[in-house]
């Protein structure tokens, strides 16, 4: 149950170029916080900027109460967040949207994130850990400047492979090479994807024409995170029960019945079934 919280910035340091570390105390939000969750944070002190900012939880300590958030300053309410100093108030609502989920059946996990997008799946690879469940993290970046997100998973031994762009750190190319491969050699039951959209796609198209079931977590420009504006949707696969998206049924459009619907990614995401999500070319 999402809930309001004035927080405690314990700490908001820089960890790489561009890149920020930020530890907040807030006890409330974090006794409900799930892997895949996000926090919607008021980075000004007035209504200036008026929107919230959606950031992913990055670590999840429910003894200490404590969040962290890993963030890429891309914009002036990134930037407003980037110089708030440790022992500010912080206005905080979450934990937002629907988290990952450990499969039903599958022992052999393949976690696959991008950029920014390797920020969710921290908690994501400690909930498999605890369940028992093998898996092989690939991680991808422009170059090693970009290379965030990697200590803990490093500290705790977990096997992780890297692939940049420019071949600075690990693998020269794109992290569907290591995808691919692992395919192969790894042979995993299931997935995890988390990053830019043209790697989430690839990735899934890998993954299908291998017939390898998973879950995507999607980043969207959001407005108000609780599904009133409806600023951030998806096209999905049309539902047949349960949860209901934005517009159900089969559209009318020009004249054609289109059979999907639009789903939002504050609410019925950011974490999706893999094949529920419909990419367009």
């Amino acid at each position: 149950m999402p809930v309001r919280e004035m927080a405690k910035v314990v700490s908001n340091s820089p960890v790489k170029p561009g890149y920020y570390l930020m530890e907040l105390d807030a006890p409330k939000v974090t006794e409900e916080a799930k892997p895949g969750q996000f926090v919607h944070i008021r980075v000004g002190r007035t209504m200036d900027p008026l929107l919230r900012r959606p950031i992913s939880l990055y670590d999840i300590d429910k003894e200490k109460g404590i969040l962290s958030l890993l963030y890429v300053v891309v914009g002036r309410g990134t930037r407003m967040l980037s110089e708030i100093e440790a022992g500010a108030d912080l206005d905080i609502m979450g934990p937002l949207g629907n988290g990952f989920w450990l499969p039903d059946r599958a022992t052999r996990c393949l976690v696959v994130g991008g950029g920014i997008g390797v920020a969710p799946l921290l908690p994501l690879i400690g909930m498999l850990d605890q369940a028992g469940l093998e898996q092989k993290i690939l991680y991808g970046f422009r170059n090693a400047n970009a290379v965030v997100g990697i200590d803990v998973v490093q500290e705790k031994g977990w096997p992780l492979a890297i692939a940049t762009d420019d071949g600075s750190v690990g693998h020269r190319g794109f992290v569907t090479d290591l995808v691919k491969q692992a395919i192969t050699d790894f042979k995993p039951d299931y997935y995890y994807v988390c990053g830019p959209e043209v790697m989430i796609r690839n990735v899934v198209w890998l993954m299908k024409e291998a017939n390898i079931p998973g879950q995507v977590s999607l980043e969207a420009r959001m407005g108000c995170g609780v599904g009133a504006c409806l600023a951030c949707t998806c096209k999905t696969r049309k539902r047949t029960g349960g949860q209901q998206s934005v517009i159900g049924g089969q559209l009318s459009v020009a004249g054609h019945e289109q059979n999907f619907d639009y789903s939002l990614v504050c609410t019925h995401g950011p974490v999706f079934g893999a094949g529920e999500v419909i990419f367009d070319d």
